[in-house]
């Protein structure tokens, strides 16, 4: 090997290091967490320029030729370290961008709008950063001991791009595989209901917007220490898209494939395209090069939306090979209806012999001293003049099957998304186990037991049956970021645990067989038991429950009544919308009738088909 092809293969090398560490920082954001950041460069800019200035003599050295803040002149690693903090500490203010304010493409569009605006300033404003002609002379590491020109430089050079690579690597793969990076997959797939289960989105959009900055200060730190210059030129948010290729094209959600897409994308397709022999006019194979990007990304998403290495399966139970069933069958024994209790000539008698055990974390030992578990005065919420909800005062009592009914457009979903908030209120209170609720964001009133479903089907698709239920238990240590970089002995006998409560619901609604298989293959039946599952993983107090028989077969949604019974039993209380009568008939007392956005009667379905307004309303034909 020539020298010069040794110079170009060690080049190669330390560029495949800063692009697999910039990738796996987004691999954490976009392809884990789900965040599209197209802003993402401008946290590699920031730590390349950190790493410059903390290298950089002051301004006034080298004649002055250039002008920038700082130039502290300080010894490695310090630098590369500055990066990596700055980079972490930029993406604060992002989270008020995109933690608070804007969500999905809403928050990319504003990212990558916020990444043009920083680009212009740092080209305009030459006192800064030195403008549109960026830095240059950048010291490379221990180039006062060393040559940054000799073999051994540059080896030593590649070999600690490619252990910091490795290193990033290990810390994206310590928290992806966590409880953490469970509740981040989660928050990926459904963002509405993680944050009903009691995630804050915020909290979680803001650790792995730092941790995913850090990895990019870094790369920026690594990447100017090596070509010794930096200009706002080299961080357009074209380079972006580049990133974000080669996370798609090796596997959105897979680390390795992360890897793989960094070494085949920014080097590999990038250093192929200079070997094409120049036509067209001047700059046309570079856009050329910009325009085939484009139509990869194009190709994998639609033949190949995987990528190269999918996102794999986390096996976390058995799997066995049951038919695709929309009927299953639950185990026994089950309560009776309360039809069928009410014929009985032991009544409540016969109702506590068939009692079964209550399940781990069951609130039957919750305090009772309060009859009414939750309680609404006026409620009201308005969209554009219109009531949805008009001056709603209800009751909900400890232990009952509450049933919410009433024609389409009643205002029945909405307010159970304002009970459990994850719809704001206009007016009103909702009070909850003697305490307003009412502007307590939605997560934390999940971790205070009260838990919604949701009317359309809400599982996590890409998460397996046992991750989804496993996604809502509260208190894992490891469910945490912090809690997640301790690593699997600090949250083991936690998740242990949790897995044993889990495998008890699965065993008790039917869907052992079904532990590993994912969210968005089950039937519709099966995604309703895994919604109620789900919940019941909260260790709730009250269940809000939107028509959890919707699309299910009527066999099955008389078990899951009588599930629902047993569980009030055990000391839950439940409100549920639910559209079939003839399951409010059999498995609810009391029943509330709404039309129109109010309360129109509450009694037994018996006392409502008596009520004269109730039929006008409601249950003619």
């Amino acid at each position: 090997m020539t020298t010069a092809q040794l110079y170009y293969l060690l080049n190669l090398l330390i560029y495949a290091g800063v692009d697999i560490i910039a990738c796996l920082g987004l691999s954490q954001q976009f392809g884990v967490a789900g965040l599209t950041n197209f802003g993402f460069i401008i946290f590699q800019a920031a730590g390349a320029y950190t790493a410059a200035i903390l290298s950089l003599p002051a301004a006034s050295a080298n004649g002055g030729f250039q002008s920038y803040i700082g130039g502290w002149n300080l010894p490695f690693p310090v630098p590369w370290i500055g990066a990596a903090i700055v980079g972490a500490l930029i993406a604060l203010p992002f989270t008020f961008l995109v933690g608070r304010r804007l969500r999905g493409d809403f928050a990319a569009v504003g990212l990558l709008v916020t990444a043009v605006m920083i680009n212009l300033l740092v080209t305009n404003y030459r006192p800064f950063l030195n403008g549109s002609a960026g830095l240059s002379l950048v010291p490379a590491p221990l180039q006062g001991k060393y040559n940054p020109q000799g073999a051994g430089y540059q080896w030593a050079y590649a070999v600690a791009a490619l252990l910091l690579a490795a290193g990033a690597f290990w810390l994206v793969q310590r928290v992806t595989e966590s409880p953490y990076g469970r509740s981040l997959r989660a928050m990926r797939d459904n963002d509405i209901v993680a944050d009903s289960l009691g995630k804050s989105l915020f909290a979680q959009r803001t650790s792995v917007l730092v941790l995913g900055g850090a990895l990019a200060g870094l790369s920026g730190g690594v990447l100017v220490g090596y070509i010794t210059t930096w200009s706002p030129g080299a961080w357009g948010y074209a380079e972006t898209i580049v990133l974000f290729a080669a996370v798609i094209i090796g596997g959105a959600g897979n680390h390795r494939g992360a890897i793989l897409g960094a070494i085949l994308v920014p080097v590999g397709f990038e250093e192929a395209t200079r070997y094409l022999p120049a036509f067209g006019p001047p700059g046309f194979v570079d856009d050329l090069q910009w325009v085939a990007i484009g139509l990869l990304v194009v190709i994998f998403l639609w033949f190949r939306p995987q990528g190269i290495l999918p996102e794999r399966r986390r096996i976390i139970g058995a799997t066995n090979n049951i038919p695709n069933e929309d009927v299953v069958s639950l185990p026994g024994p089950l309560r009776a209806s309360r039809g069928a209790m009410a014929a009985s000539p032991d009544g409540p008698a016969a109702r506590t012999s068939m009692q079964p055990a209550p399940f781990a974390g069951s609130p039957a030992a919750a305090a009772r001293n309060d009859p009414v578990v939750l309680r609404t005065v006026d409620l009201t919420r308005d969209f554009g003049g219109v009531h949805a909800v008009a001056a709603v005062s209800i009751e909900v009592r400890r232990g009952t099957l509450t049933g919410l009914i009433g024609p389409n457009g009643a205002g029945k979903s909405t307010l159970l998304g304002m009970l459990a908030g994850t719809i704001p209120v206009t007016s009103g209170q909702v009070i909850y186990q003697g305490n307003d609720v009412t502007h307590v964001p939605a997560y934390r009133r999940a971790r205070l037991g009260l838990v919604r479903t949701f009317q359309l089907a809400s599982e996590f698709k890409r998460l397996t049956v046992m991750e989804n239920l496993l996604s809502a238990v509260p208190g894992n240590r490891g469910d945490s970021l912090a809690g997640s970089l301790r690593g699997r002995r600090y949250w083991r006998r936690d998740e242990d645990a949790a897995i044993a409560r889990a495998r008890v619901l699965l065993e008790r609604f039917g869907l052992s067989g079904y532990a590993d298989t994912y969210g968005g293959d089950l039937s519709g039946g099966q995604r309703r038991l895994t919604e109620i599952m789900r919940a019941l993983m909260t260790e709730p107090t009250m269940l809000l429950l939107d028509e959890p028989m919707a699309g299910v077969h009527p066999r099955l949604a008389r078990q899951i009544g009588a599930q629902l019974l047993d569980l009030c039993a055990e000391g839950m209380t439940i409100l549920m919308v639910e559209h079939e009568l003839a399951i409010m008939d059999e498995f609810c007392d009391p029943v509330i009738m709404m039309a129109e956005g109010a309360v129109l009667a509450t009694g037994t379905m018996t006392d409502l088909r008596a009520r004269t307004e109730v039929v006008e309303a409601y249950l003619v034909g």
